[in-house]
């Protein structure tokens, strides 16, 4: 029996951008299913519902074969396992992420020694996109259409209405 090689990309998605979408389609290229793990993340007081950022991120995500989307709210690792992946995909823009980053790695491994976590940077061309960014591009009511993908900036036009 052939053992699928899945990984999670985890994070907020608050809202999915075009950074995201980056590490997705790569991610995809090198394994046999990506599961976009959308956190519910209350405390980090989230612009978009739970609910809301996972239906952005499936139809981000939806002309990508080998990549589905599932929410959760427990522990990454115990994701992880519940989903049968010992892959964690996180994306790298500057110094500063991989600080973080490699702490939360740690973090999970201390958790569970047969996840590993893989650091993809992010295109040039999208290392500066943040969700932070975005959420603040419209919090001062301007356009991020050039940040996120078209069917995420379709959904964020008809929640402002």
């Amino acid at each position: 029996m052939l053992k699928i090689k899945r990984a999670i990309y985890p994070g907020t998605f608050d809202p999915i951008t075009n950074g995201h979408m980056d590490i997705i389609k790569r991610a995809a290229n090198l394994f046999d299913e990506i599961v976009v793990a959308v956190a519910k993340s209350n405390e980090k007081g989230p612009m978009f519902s739970h609910k809301q950022r996972i239906e952005m991120a499936k139809v981000a995500c939806e002309s990508i074969d080998n990549v589905r989307v599932e929410g959760f709210s427990n522990l990454l690792v115990e994701f992880c396992h519940q989903m049968d992946a010992k892959i964690i995909i996180r994306g790298l823009r500057s110094f500063s992420d991989f600080e973080y980053e490699l702490q939360m790695g740690y973090a999970n491994t201390s958790l569970s020694s047969e996840i590993e976590t893989i650091y993809l940077m992010t295109s040039l061309e999208h290392s500066f996109i943040s969700s932070s960014i975005v959420r603040s591009i419209l919090k001062h009511n301007s356009s991020c259409a050039h940040l996120v993908p078209p069917q995420v900036n379709k959904i964020i036009i008809e929640e402002s209405k």
